[in-house]
């Protein structure tokens, strides 16, 4: 074959492709406006109503399903992926059941058979000490997620976190578990889900200051843009395990945002603000709650709430 006529035929499948991946238009109308009838094979306008192409190949399952829950039914795909999984769940796992396909137990020369095999398979799902460390983070992330009582989304966050810090090789002197805790700490805080570092460092096995210090670290690294956390955040929780009422969640969530607006807030914690502003509510309600008991919910000490709570009423005009 010369070289003019190769040229020839790269030009001729050029076209071909074009026509065919090309912005169409309607012959009868010459509208754009065309729109897939999957069911019947045809490509309609929108506008005029014309078959434009008709018995085309439908590159979608053989089945049909005449709504959601039917689809899903009948969708073979497995689970979605996950950042939570050192693989993204993409490999294989062995059941732990012996049953066999049709529910039936299956005889003891066979059990031990796939005991085996679970073992090997979960040998074989890390290939070298990297990846066992990732597995080890990322489950030592959902322990401590599901401990808080955080949304799945915050645990996909907190992997992404981790994955990034791995790839930016920011694990190095620093142990896995302080940095799996700041990931998780920066998913909260990037959810907008309120927990304190008090809170994440009793259910990490890494103490507060240097959970702090590599979040710090981190975030700085990973350009995490962090906003302040609003004390508004932490009220219906403390509200709900101290047992006050709306009306007091509802004066608390007022002073905040009287007293914040004047620059209190500016430097200070904001669970700690919340306990004062709470503490406060609960006193011009009339459901007094003791500064211990507001203290112990909130994991900040008496001498914070009393100071913020002087700040406060005094912001507000009130004289205890």
């Amino acid at each position: 074959m010369t070289r003019s006529t190769r040229q020839r035929e790269r030009t001729r499948e050029t076209d071909e492709t074009e026509e065919q991946e090309g912005v169409r238009a309607c012959p009868e109308c010459e509208s754009d406006n065309l729109v897939k009838d999957s069911d019947r094979g045809e490509l309609i306008c929108e506008d005029c109503g014309l078959v434009v192409e008709e018995e085309q190949i439908d590159p979608g399952p053989e089945w049909r399903a005449f709504n959601h829950q039917e689809r899903q039914e009948k969708s073979r795909v497995g689970a979605p992926t996950t950042q939570t999984m050192h693989d993204k769940g993409l490999t294989t796992t062995i059941d732990w059941k012996d049953k066999d396909a049709y529910g039936r137990s299956i005889s003891s020369k066979k059990r031990s058979q796939m005991h085996r095999l679970r073992k090997w398979q979960e040998r074989i799902r890390t290939k070298d000490a990297g990846e066992r460390n990732l597995q080890f983070a990322l489950s030592e992330i959902d322990r401590m997620a599901s401990a808080l009582g955080v949304p799945r989304s915050v645990r996909e966050v907190a992997s992404v976190i981790y994955r990034r810090a791995l790839k930016e090789d920011l694990i190095r002197g620093r142990s896995i578990e302080g940095v799996a805790t700041s990931a998780l700490y920066a998913a909260c805080r990037k959810e907008g889900i309120p927990r304190s570092l008090e809170e994440i460092s009793e259910v990490s096995r890494v103490e507060r200051k240097e959970i702090g210090r590599t979040y710090r670290y981190i975030s700085q690294e990973l350009g995490l843009e962090m906003r302040p956390v609003d004390p508004k955040k932490y009220v219906p929780r403390f509200c709900s395990e101290l047992e006050l009422s709306e009306e007091v969640q509802t004066k608390a969530n007022e002073i905040i945002e009287k007293t914040a607006e004047e620059g209190l807030l500016s430097g200070k914690s904001p669970t700690g603000y919340a306990a004062a502003a709470i503490y406060a509510a609960s006193l011009l309600c009339n459901e007094k709650k003791t500064q211990r008991e507001v203290a112990d919910v909130a994991q900040v000490t008496e001498v914070t709430i009393r100071n913020r709570y002087q700040e406060q009423i005094e912001a507000m005009g009130i004289h205890g």
